[in-house]
């Protein structure tokens, strides 16, 4: 089975683009900084009937995303896929109060730990002859918000990365793919924007029906990674029908008379 890799999969997008993929038949190595989570993972993924493989891995490390590399070289099997998810928020304050040190972890995260694996991993990629790089990246990448300069600063550095790459990949077999989810719920992304906190976590969703799920996001990675090699996805835009736009979200039901 072809090799796919996930980072940022203990939770969330990752883990649920890390299940859809072993149903879509890759071996699935899940990597992420929270060995726990990763080991429950793939247990989760065995007992269905697929294949995975834990690595932990730190992507703001280079040290440990070459091991990661190493670890993936050991495998019978080609590495086909490289689903790019790490990455977050953190705050949602103005740019005149922005802290520098949450930018820089966005910024680390986001644009620098996406450059490291990527780098890492294309030669195995297009040693495969049919390799993909999935960009998980945000509507954030090309709209700003207010209170989200920082985020936004880092995913629209995610969307220059994406590009230059795409074009400096012409000719070689490696798809380059973005994914940009809108509003998309999932268990951590807000609390950890908001250091734990449940209840300002809680309120970004408020009154807001059916926000996008990680399963949904998950779905249009593998509809993506799964297109025949000469498909190419330049960008797929995904939000839930409540939103709009970045600044245009619909609260209370819709289509239904109150």
């Amino acid at each position: 089975m072809p090799i796919a890799i996930v980072t940022g999969a203990s939770s969330g997008i990752g883990a649920a683009s890390a299940r859809r993929l072993a149903a879509e038949g890759f071996t699935v190595v899940v990597a992420a900084r929270r060995a726990d989570r990763l080991d429950e993972l793939v247990t989760e993924i065995t007992d269905a009937g697929g294949a995975a493989v834990a690595v932990p891995c730190d992507v703001t490390s280079d040290e440990s995303v070459a091991e990661l590399a190493e670890a993936v070289a050991d495998l019978a099997e080609p590495v086909t896929l490289l689903v790019n998810n790490a990455g977050g928020a953190l705050g949602l304050d103005p740019v005149e109060k922005g802290s520098v040190a949450d930018w820089q972890w966005m910024y680390e995260v986001n644009v620098l730990g996406t450059l490291r694996v990527t780098k890492a991993l294309l030669p195995q990629l297009e040693a495969s002859e049919a390799g993909t790089i999935v960009m998980v990246s945000s509507t954030a990448g090309f709209i700003v918000y207010e209170g989200g300069g920082g985020y936004s600063a880092a995913k629209h550095g995610m969307t220059a990365l994406t590009g230059t790459l795409r074009l400096e990949l012409a000719g070689r077999p490696v798809r380059v793919i973005e994914v940009d989810p809108g509003m998309v719920r999932t268990d951590e992304f807000a609390k950890v924007r908001f250091r734990g906190d449940e209840a300002r976590a809680a309120a970004v969703y408020e009154g807001v029906e059916m926000p996008l799920t990680a399963d949904d996001v998950a779905d249009c990675i593998a509809w993506c990674a799964t297109r025949p090699q000469h498909v190419n996805v330049d960008r797929l835009v995904v939000r839930p029908l409540a939103q709009a736009a970045q600044h245009k979200v619909a609260k209370g039901p819709i289509g239904r008379q109150s």
